[in-house]
């Protein structure tokens, strides 16, 4: 009878070994799909990995009482975890956040436009997983305890989680850890600290934090204060204003040099060298290869990313009720209000944050009829064509403001199609994915032209704001990047203010999304808000201020605020938390 009690016990030991090391073979595994954990991944923060896979398997053990149960929950949430982020990262270029569960349902509409061949290493990996799970069944670890016991000992191995979680989020922790705590990199940041601990590091910013010496109540005086008062508006200070945000429209030649077969956007290239009636520059943005929703917002509401946790999406986390935005203000002035959109209504919770935005109508793709595509989404000649269609239809003397958000250029580029064949060659390159960009491009060139043609030939005054949301994923720019290629050149997008009445030109004129509304308005004689006087007065500090890069003018003009820039900046912080979290009650 002895002999088979140590026999068990010995096969008990031996299994409990087996399960304490696969949680560590797990860890290795899921970051397998991106990289070399055991070179990129730094060693400290290897281990805190590891510690949570330990964590998170035994409290699996406590509750199912199984160790073949835990290791194959545990296993199947490794490997969904690693192919998410493997193919967020591959066709966003970023990783994945805790806040992309909120972008589950766009992204989901867009999937089937992306190619999810797996390559060797995924292939490999997955190998690996499917490996361990069937492997598990072999696995005989039990907790031979009753419920109780093993609830009491979930929530202990519970609290430990909570406590070291907590600790990965303090800053003082991570620095004096080596992990890197950067969240304007967050590639690099998974890359270097894990996808485990990243992902829990950026847990703590799903909240975002209130300014210092944030006061809602002297929060909502600071304009008037400091003397920013809306402006009077005038019957014929009020021409129309149309914002075309091109999907995923750039210039890749400002990451290096493109030999293509031929000009890919020569119109907007005449545009920007200083045409008539024209001001434009590149535009910095927050966002690189989508999250097309960011980009959107800082436009919309004149508020930085910036301000905002990395990664996060606020017309999905923080936009639950009315807001202040430039269509809301347009709307004060008289103006008919569209957010138009070729697509989904659903897409990043449009349907919703639209008219919490103040805009009077929404016209998205179930609204539209004979749509024409290209490739798989409306083309840009349909959706200018709706443009047109709608300022033909406003009232007479009542002025419109159409914000369109377009589709035509949206990833992925590697598919073939029959009604699009790319015409674009880049000489030394033979990538499918950058000449059907490429290709796309010239296509919403040629039809921002004919769009300028025909307000051209408009008597009424007409303002058209031109630019894109972003560049496109690593996969079509890598093929342009070189060793000169700077982090926030991936971030720039070419922008044209053209109006068909006379405006004062300029080029180069480089700037963020942030301003630019305040800026068109400003260019186009249309009295400005307390807000956008606000921030017209903080460009001249901040030209450029993004999620991305901030340039400060060490010159501002004779007319520069009586504040320094740090006050300014410090009043525009505790403004942007008042105008996105605040201000339910105060309207």
């Amino acid at each position: 009878m002895q002999p088979v009690m140590n026999l068990r016990r010995k096969k008990t030991l031996l299994h409990g070994i087996v399960f304490a090391l696969l949680p560590i073979v797990l860890f290795y595994l899921m970051e397998g799909y991106e990289h070399n954990p055991f070179i990129e991944v730094r060693k400290t923060a290897q281990l805190f990995n590891i510690l949570l896979f330990e964590l998170l398997a035994w409290m699996f053990f406590a509750l199912t009482k199984s160790g073949r149960a835990a290791i194959r929950i545990l296993a199947a949430t490794s490997m969904v975890f690693g192919l998410t982020n493997h193919y967020v990262m591959e066709f966003r270029s970023t990783p994945f956040v805790p806040w992309d569960i909120f972008s589950i349902r766009t992204a989901a509409s867009v999937a089937e436009n992306y190619d999810f061949t797996p390559g060797i290493r995924v292939v490999l990996v997955t190998i690996g997983f499917v490996a361990i799970l069937m492997l598990s069944h072999f696995l005989s670890f039990c907790f031979e305890k009753k419920l109780p016991i093993r609830l009491i000992s979930a929530a202990a191995i519970m609290a430990v989680l909570v406590f070291f979680s907590e600790r990965l989020q303090n800053e003082s922790f991570q620095l004096s850890n080596g992990l890197y705590p950067f969240l304007f990199t967050p590639a690099y940041m998974t890359k270097v600290n894990g996808m485990a601990v990243t992902f829990v590091m950026d847990m703590a910013y799903v909240k975002v934090d209130k300014p210092k010496g944030y006061n809602k109540t002297e929060a909502a005086q600071i304009l008037e204060e400091n003397g920013y008062l809306p402006q009077e508006a005038q019957q014929d200070s009020r021409p129309n204003l149309i914002v075309i945000m091109d999907e995923a429209f750039s210039d890749l030649a400002v990451l290096g040099e493109v030999k293509a077969s031929e000009d890919y956007m020569p119109y907007v290239h005449s545009l920007m060298e200083g045409a008539d009636n024209t001001v434009s520059g590149y535009l910095h943005v927050s966002v690189c290869g989508g999250n097309t929703a960011n980009t959107e917002y800082e436009f919309l509401t004149g508020n930085s990313m910036e301000s905002l946790p990395a990664g996060s999406i606020p017309y999905q986390q923080y936009i639950k009720r009315e807001v202040p935005s430039v269509a809301d203000y347009l709307n004060s002035l008289g103006y008919e209000t569209y957010a138009m959109h070729p697509y989904n209504s659903t897409g990043w919770d449009r349907d919703k944050v639209y008219p919490w935005m103040g805009f009077e109508h929404t016209l998205f793709l179930k609204d539209m009829s004979n749509v024409e595509k290209l490739r798989t989404y409306a083309s840009d000649a349909y959706d200018f064509k709706k443009v047109i269609e709608l300022y033909e239809k406003k009232e007479e003397k009542t002025p419109i403001f159409i914000f369109n958000v377009t589709m035509q250029n949206h990833g992925s580029y590697t598919e073939t199609y029959d009604n699009f064949t790319p015409d674009i060659t880049v000489e030394g390159c033979n990538s499918v994915a950058l000449s059907q960009y490429l290709s796309l491009i010239k296509q919403t060139d040629e039809d921002f032209k004919n769009l300028i043609s025909y307000f051209e030939n408009q008597e009424e005054k007409t303002m058209i704001v031109f630019f894109g949301d972003h560049q496109p994923a690593n996969a079509v720019a890598k093929y342009i990047a070189d060793g000169d290629t700077k982090e926030e050149d991936r971030y720039k997008v070419p922008y044209v203010i053209w109006a068909n009445y006379d405006i004062k030109e300029e080029c180069q004129a480089d700037t963020s999304v942030n301003y630019l509304a305040a800026t068109a308005l400003e260019i186009a004689g249309i009295p400005n808000s307390d807000y956008n006087q606000f921030l017209l007065d903080l460009k001249q500090y901040y030209p450029v201020y993004s999620a991305v890069n901030r340039i400060e003018n060490e010159n501002p003009s004779d007319g520069k605020p009586s504040k320094t820039a740090q006050e300014m900046l410090l009043d525009y912080e505790k403004l942007q938390y008042y105008r996105l979290l605040d201000w339910e009650e105060e309207k």
